[in-house]
């Protein structure tokens, strides 16, 4: 089969989607290797069990690139280069092609992610695909539809980087909302929000992926705080064995305490590397309402944190066997963008507001705090910290994770309803955790670092966070 050329330009978007919309079920559309399509439009799937790839099935740089082209006005346009989310959708695929969303530092533009699947649709396939430089809130975007899209696997792509780190100027990684779906073997470096979101999706599978930053700082590494649209359900939604990198030292330092400690020139850090319940990421805008009966098993962290992993509001939910590996730190303060009722935490790896929590299952190691809310606010202090060189991988030894401690029906006060276990555990946390800030305020305060703190031009107000899902189910561009 002969590749489509992509000359004339100006033509290339209408002729790829007239073969899309005659092609039929099962037709392939085959990029050439190497060469870039400048589109105007998405590229939309027509009918069930098509295919969008590049001839031959490269994996690297020979990948043929849509380039998302189409005109911007008023903070409105063309943001999606493929729209798989048609009536009759079944069984696509997009294989072995590149994305560029021509972002290129400007502000986002209201649309839909550089690619959106799903919708009412089943078994759709995500793989070999780089996504990278969105102009709106994603780089891949797997959409519910009516409650309807099971069953996509999205695997052994590269992502980002997506979106900056200037204020309400994020983009994610993955965002998943379609049930039983897979997500495995990704790389997602830089994203800005969330590496992979994770928007309720029942019974999926998240696993193996790593999410890293170098150049910016990241709002969460995986992210199970979105009520919408699922209602909070993560009922058999697993997380496990992803291994999620904070920001490392990109230079020594002469004041530094040890060659173990360094500066990072862009401040990058991943502020939660797991983040569990609406209340840690949109503090009280979902009142009561809880995430519910996720599970989070045997994720391994390393690098720069606010906090390695945080939860409140959530019920039945397990987190078991995660844990710190090589060098780490835990920084940051509260900035300008937390609000003056939150009590914001010392950053550390392991904490649990058990307010409106119920039915925990958690390794010990987790420190019991008072206000879990709108964590995303902290930002790297005016001077002082220091950030790791990047150490060892993942060991099997895992010396940061235990067995099971349960907790009873959460709320009143600060351990209200906490069965003996959980105190137990959270006293064996506390002494971790003082441990590790006592470890923590030896190697840091050395020295004064000059960082750019822009008056919270560049850092999260998390309790007025964009509207993560309002607008973002339905702002698709039209084809």
């Amino acid at each position: 089969m002969s590749c489509q050329n992509p000359d004339p330009a100006n033509t290339v978007t209408d002729r790829l989607n007239q073969l899309l919309s005659s092609g039929g079920d099962g037709y392939v559309l085959s990029l050439c290797p190497g060469r870039q399509y400048i589109i105007t439009k998405p590229l939309v799937f027509a009918a069930p069990n098509q295919e969008i790839s590049t001839q031959g099935y490269p994996t690297g740089d020979e990948r043929a690139t849509l380039v998302v082209d189409g005109p911007v006005a008023d903070g409105k346009g063309h943001t999606t280069a493929v729209d798989g989310t048609c009536s009759n959708c079944n069984g696509v695929k997009l294989r072995n092609i590149q994305v560029n969303g021509t972002r290129n530092g400007a502000s986002p533009t209201q649309g839909g992610a550089n690619i959106e699947m799903g919708g009412g649709n089943s078994g759709q396939l995500i793989e070999h695909v780089r996504s990278y430089n969105p102009r709106s809130w994603s780089c891949l975007h797997i959409a519910e539809g009516s409650f309807t899209c099971p069953g996509v696997i999205v695997q052994n792509n590269d992502i980002g980087p997506c979106g900056s780190d200037i204020f309400q100027e994020w983009a994610d990684g993955i965002s998943l909302s379609c049930a039983n779906s897979i997500v495995r073997n990704n790389v997602i470096s830089d994203p800005t929000d969330g590496g992979i979101v994770v928007f309720g999706s029942p019974g999926s599978l998240i696993q193996n992926n790593t999410i890293s930053v170098q150049n910016a700082t990241c709002l969460g590494g995986i992210n199970m705080v979105d009520y919408d649209p699922w209602k909070g359900n993560y009922t058999n939604t697993i997380v496990r064995d992803n291994t999620i990198l904070g920001g490392f030292a990109t230079s020594a330092d002469p004041n530094a305490p040890t060659a173990a400690d360094g500066v990072n020139k862009e401040d990058a850090i991943i502020k939660i590397g797991i983040a569990i319940g609406p209340r840690t990421w949109f503090g009280d805008r979902y009142l009561k309402n809880v995430s519910f009966s996720g599970t989070v098993l045997s994720n391994h962290l390393s690098g720069a944190f606010g906090y390695a992993i945080a939860i409140t509001s959530a019920r039945n939910f397990t987190i078991q066997n995660n844990e710190l590996f090589g060098n780490t730190s835990f920084i940051g303060s509260r900035g300008p963008n937390c609000t003056a009722y939150d009590t914001t935490p010392a950053p550390q790896p392991f904490v649990l507001d058990t307010n409106n929590t119920d039915s925990l299952t958690f390794q010990p190691g987790f420190v019991q705090i008072s206000d879990g809310a709108s964590l995303t606010c902290i930002l790297p202090p005016a001077g002082g910290d220091y950030w790791p060189f990047r150490g060892d991988g993942p060991s099997k030894n895992n010396t940061s994770s235990g067995g099971p401690t349960h907790s009873g029906s959460g709320g009143g006060g600060k351990e209200g309803g906490l069965s003996g276990g959980v105190k137990a555990g959270i006293a064996v946390g506390v002494i971790f955790g003082v441990a590790l800030l006592a470890v923590a305020t030896y190697f840091i305060r050395k020295a004064a670092l000059k960082r750019q703190q822009q008056d919270g031009g560049n850092r999260r107000l998390a309790s007025e966070d964009e509207d993560r899902w309002e607008g973002k189910q339905t702002t698709y561009p039209s084809s």
